[in-house]
């Protein structure tokens, strides 16, 4: 007897240590798939051939040669290259100042806390209460208990403190999967942010060279309307004396027409660049900064980064939010999965009743409670099962997206670059065309000293040179632009700024 009892004792603690083996085995697994970041892509470079330096133009605004030194790390103030204080102090400005930025900004708090919030589902929830009321009691019923000092009353006073705990174990990881969900939402959205950080900086330098560009495109347009207007002076006089005709006098009314059309395209191109470099600094179109700067103002860095096409993926804020949404998206799919599986809650409570306050912790007052629930899905329509099927399609949509995002990140630096090797070209011709032009302008002059040509001529001279330099002054914009357009597709160097956060 005593052999069977012993025996029985053993087999309900063996039973007990296999229940708690099994309890623990099911809280270490988790359902749906674990995340594993995608391969960066096997590709040798952005381009058909490979690039090492463009042509150099010299005496010009950016006609410095630029060399593309691959591998080479992205400086976290990359628009400080260009040499201008001015330049600084605006992207300073707009850091500080931007709404699109702080909007950003305030978006990352947002699922940083719901993260965190979601934490809590971790550990038991305590919970206290105290409830006191006034009851009366129909005197047709038995009187209340006579509890010592307390007269049996058909009035009383009830008065109850509880402390109630309930907890769920994880066993199938929904609460893993789902703040696993929620720390990849919360670094897309950091990610958000830094894409809203790297685009600001590159969008102050674009404009600010838009700007100045528009400006010297205005002076020089301006200049061309005054020569025609002089020319077509010169030739109504001639018409008038009998040295010119008609069709001359109305070509040159047209060419004057048309210059002067393009005046204005050019002041409203000029208001609008100002108005949006207000706004990206955070003021009224208004308030936009009164001086400005030329493109003689800034200087073109001549040792450009280019990063492997194994790290682009890694800096890119874009290929980074596309890679946390997946990663959200995988989530997703273990909690429909821990959905169709059972749930288990522990609760217990435990408080005191007492008819007076005083009496609340006194002997005899308390009472106390435990019980466990399980709860299974047993027939829901199908509900669950199409929920975790929409999760693994919502997953491969976030997958092509994610591929496709790394095709456009690799698209966008690749034009970026060709385009800086063609504006280097462009400048040079349209370098060689102003000069040719200028040296057609000077021989011009020295002839209408001499005699030799009339003023129409040399206002003919004048008009060819300041339409050379037109076309000089937007190969030059191009070459800035295009250098800061580098700068974000390959990321912004945005890892060297500590409040952005590590690659």
């Amino acid at each position: 007897m005593i052999h069977a009892s012993l025996q029985s004792a053993s087999l309900s603690r063996a039973a007990r240590i296999a229940a708690l083996s099994v309890a623990l085995a099911l809280a270490g697994c988790a359902a749906g798939p674990n995340f594993k970041p995608p391969a960066p892509p096997k590709v040798a470079g952005y381009t058909e051939h490979a690039l090492a330096s463009t042509a150099a133009t010299p005496g010009v605004a950016g006609g410095a040669a630029q060399r593309f030194n691959e591998g080479a790390d992205i400086p976290g103030d990359w628009w400080m290259l260009f040499h201008s204080a001015q330049l600084n102090a605006l992207i300073e400005a707009a850091l500080g100042n931007n709404h699109d930025l702080k909007a950003a900004q305030a978006a990352l708090r947002v699922a940083q806390e719901n993260m965190l919030a979601q934490r809590g589902a971790f550990f038991p929830s305590v919970s206290a209460g105290f409830s006191a009321s006034r009851n009366k009691q129909s005197a047709l019923l038995a009187p209340v208990p006579n509890f010592p000092a307390v007269p049996q009353e058909f009035e009383y006073n009830l008065f109850t403190p509880q402390l109630e705990i309930s907890y769920a174990p994880d066993l199938f990881g929904l609460n893993r999967r789902t703040h696993e969900s929620l720390q990849a939402q919360a670094q897309a959205a950091r990610f958000q942010m830094i894409a809203a950080w790297t685009t600001l900086t590159s969008n102050v330098v674009v404009t600010a060279v838009a700007e100045a560009s528009l400006q010297e495109q205005v002076d020089a347009t301006r200049q061309l309307v005054g020569i025609n207007q002089r020319m077509l002076k010169i030739l109504e006089y001639r018409y008038d004396k009998g040295y010119a005709s008609e069709i001359d006098v109305a070509a040159q009314r047209a060419q004057l027409a048309q210059t002067e059309a393009t005046l204005p395209p050019l002041l409203k191109q000029l208001a609008q660049t100002r108005h949006a470099l207000a706004v990206l600094v955070g003021k009224f179109p208004s308030e936009a900064p009164a001086e400005a700067f030329t493109l003689a103002d800034l200087h073109l860095p001549e040792d450009l980064p280019v990063s492997l096409p194994s790290t682009l993926v890694a800096q890119r804020p874009d290929v980074r939010q596309a890679r946390a949404n997946l990663h959200a998206a995988s989530a997703a799919i273990g909690i429909a999965a821990a959905e169709r599986l059972p749930q288990i809650e522990l609760t217990a409570d435990a408080g005191s009743t007492a008819l007076a306050i005083s009496k609340v912790f006194t002997s005899g007052t308390g009472f106390w409670g435990i019980a466990a629930s399980l709860t299974a899905p047993i027939f829901q329509g199908g509900a669950l099962l199409h929920q975790e099927r929409a999760a693994k399609a919502a997953y491969v949509e976030a997958a092509e997206q994610y591929r496709g995002t790394v095709l456009g990140a690799f698209q966008n630096v690749a034009d970026t670059l060709v385009a800086l090797e063609q504006d280097a070209k462009g400048l040079q011709a349209a370098a060689a065309a102003e000069r040719a032009a200028k040296t057609t302008l000077d021989l011009s002059q020295r002839q209408a000293r001499d005699g030799y040509i009339g003023t129409f001529e040399l206002l003919s001279a004048e008009q060819s040179y300041q339409q050379a330099r037109l076309a000089l002054i937007q190969a030059e914009a191009s070459r800035f632009a295009d250098t800061a357009a580098l700068y974000q597709a390959l990321g912004g160097g945005w890892w060297h700024h500590p409040e952005l956060g590590k690659r």
